[in-house]
């Protein structure tokens, strides 16, 4: 198995990675859900309706328990954070890549974690934000900065260490044993494992911003 995604297909000259187009798969079906789940609503929900609305209740039973419930506008983007990184992280039961296995994903949404939480930090404190960083005293300013800073570089990297690290788990064991037995390494890697980085991804972010933004 190749670790490094492969170019599939340029466009304008530009290199098309698997790891692009496994997510425009990934974006199109999560879209396909999304619609059909609120295409058509109903008094009395059907069996789908029950379960997206199960899934937006969950999302937003989380969000209001992390964050607080003043914040709860922050619930669509965890969900769809949430939705983005299951299916990412799951896709390898299909024979797919994970996108999650290319450092350039995990970095991308680690970051937009990492300026959520500069931007509300800044809009909910203003310049006591800034001034958090001295605190207790201006010797530790420095310090505060580069542990700022390390947030989304531990979150990027411990996604795409569990990811990549089930990858060659997985190619190992099929290089050794039949099709038929690394179906339990499959169930704690991709199923098990997947689930649980989506978990501790989406959390660690809601912690984060909401961190930033109390006084």
């Amino acid at each position: 198995m190749e670790y490094a995604p492969k170019v599939m297909f340029h466009v304008f000259g530009f290199p098309i990675t698997e790891t692009v187009t496994t997510t425009w798969i990934i974006m199109a079906v999560i879209i396909f859900i999304a619609w059909l789940g609120g295409r058509k609503l109903e008094k009395v929900p059907g069996k789908f309706q029950n379960i997206m609305e199960l899934v937006v209740d969950g999302v937003n039973f989380l969000t209001k328990s992390t964050m607080g419930e003043d914040k709860l506008s922050f619930a669509p983007y965890m969900g769809a954070l949430a939705f983005y990184l299951a299916f990412a992280n799951l896709i390898g039961l299909i024979g797919l890549r994970p996108p999650t296995a290319d450092l350039t994903t995990t970095f991308a949404l680690s970051l937009l974690t990492f300026f959520m939480t500069q931007y509300f930090g800044l809009r909910s404190k203003g310049l006591g934000y800034i001034k958090g960083f001295a605190q207790p005293f201006i010797l530790l300013l420095p310090i505060n900065i580069i542990g700022e800073i390390a947030n989304p570089i531990s979150l990027a990297f411990r996604l795409f260490g569990n990811i990549v690290g089930g990858l060659i788990i997985m190619s190992l064991v099929y290089s050794v044993v039949p099709l038929i037995l690394p179906v339990l390494p499959h169930a704690y890697f991709d199923v098990f494992s997947g689930l649980l980085q989506t978990f501790i991804f989406v959390m660690l972010s809601m912690v984060y911003i909401s961190g930033a933004m109390e006084d």
